[in-house]
């Protein structure tokens, strides 16, 4: 990961010529880079899995892409287990473990990831906070972040376990965190250092600093974003945070349009959040906003995606310095979108989108950040999907 970090920093500029420095270290690496126009292109194919959860089923679902078209193929599934709805994921860098919050259970299911990749429960499910939603490993491996819809006196909060490398068993670290109300998604800035919350029923994010698995307010938390707040992405250089505000309203010229972004410029030493200049960035046609975010791995646009296939995939090339959004040539793209997540693959070479129906599969050009879809996009998984993680 560290390599792929220097990558999108160095994509910033956005120059063919900083890109083929990075492709020095890249090479370091085991990884090759290309300057093509199209695809991506950010680190040469190879095969990866990727763990994907079914609430309605009550199971995980592996999934199987293609390193050199991102096609994806359907795997093996866990048992189906009734009372669960498995929400959130997240993978430990050893790729050992696999930790699946139940939000209808209140509990974390710890899985052993086998050599090939399918996965076996290790032992019975732990308690969680009440109806965990989100689950991030912070940078270093060592701890797991759990966000709970409900505390106390209407609050949410944030649960924080350490984890034995060695077995993948689950510790609690202190109490949990109140976290504002109804805490959703969660982030951890690329350093480790900061962990942003989303509280999406008072349109808010919600910053803390991290060290030693204790969490603590930063400066002037919780800071409005937005009606809805529902997702965030931070940029590579860990400068700027972008929100996904899907019910806002927005100011003329753009009042027919729900739904913006709202840029955060995050103060490297403390977290605070100050609003970018130009705050919130929205799209000029749009009846339905954004609920899953991502940055381009090169460092260069933020999407935003709706459900639905018209007008559905948002795309702003970021400014550099300033983290101001310009909207993309050609953007919105009416393509197969939905709001359930939007991420790139490790390799940075594809993008998917989480649909009512399935997952939806992009290639994008690093110039003009216009997203083409994948050969049999979008891939039907029976059901409608939770989250996605991959395995790196």
């Amino acid at each position: 990961m560290s390599f792929l970090r220097a990558a999108r920093a160095a994509l910033a500029g956005r120059s063919c010529h900083s890109r083929i420095l990075v492709a020095a270290v890249a090479i370091l690496g085991g990884l090759s880079l290309s300057c093509g126009s199209s695809g991506g292109n950010v680190t040469s194919p190879r095969n990866h899995s990727a763990y994907v959860t079914l609430p309605a089923n009550g199971s995980v679902l592996l999934v199987s892409i293609d390193g050199k078209t991102g096609i994806i193929s359907i795997g093996a599934q866990t048992p189906r287990q009734e009372g669960l709805s498995p929400t959130g994921l997240a993978l430990l860098p050893s790729r050992k473990f696999l930790y699946v919050v139940n939000s209808f259970a209140s509990t974390i299911s710890i899985f052993n990831v086998n050599s090939d990749g399918t996965l076996t429960l290790s032992a019975a499910p732990i308690p969680a906070g009440s109806s965990p939603n989100a689950a991030i490993i912070d940078p270093s491996g060592q701890y797991l972040l759990v966000t709970n819809s409900f505390f106390e006196n209407a609050e949410g909060s944030i649960s924080v376990f350490s984890i034995d490398s060695s077995t993948g068993a689950l510790t609690p670290v202190g109490s949990q965190v109140l976290a504002n109300a109804n805490p959703t998604s969660i982030l951890f800035t690329h350093s480790g250092k900061f962990v942003y919350v989303a509280n999406p029923t008072i349109g808010m994010v919600t910053g803390f600093s991290f060290a030693n698995g204790v969490l603590s307010l930063v400066p002037g938390a919780p800071i409005l974003s937005g009606a809805g707040a529902a997702a965030l992405a931070v940029d590579g250089s860990d400068q700027f945070l972008y929100v996904a505000n899907p019910s806002a309203r927005n100011l003329p010229p753009y009042e027919s349009t729900v739904g913006n972004i709202s840029g955060f410029n995050i103060d490297s030493g403390t977290g605070q959040l100050t609003p970018i200049t130009g705050s919130p960035f929205t799209s000029n046609v749009g009846a339905s906003g954004p609920t899953a975010i991502a940055v381009a791995p090169t460092g260069n646009f933020v999407y935003g995606a709706t459900p639905g296939s018209s007008s559905s995939i948002w795309c702003f090339s970021i400014t550099p310095n300033t983290g101001q959004l310009v909207t993309a040539t050609n953007s919105p793209f009416s393509l197969t979108a939905g709001g359930l997540f939007a991420l790139f693959d490790p390799s940075g070479n594809y993008f998917y989108i989480g649909t009512q129906t399935g997952i939806a599969g992009y290639t994008y050009d690093p110039n003009t950040g216009a997203p083409t879809a994948i050969s049999g996009s979008p891939f039907a998984i029976g059901t409608e999907p939770g989250k996605m993680v991959f395995s790196e």
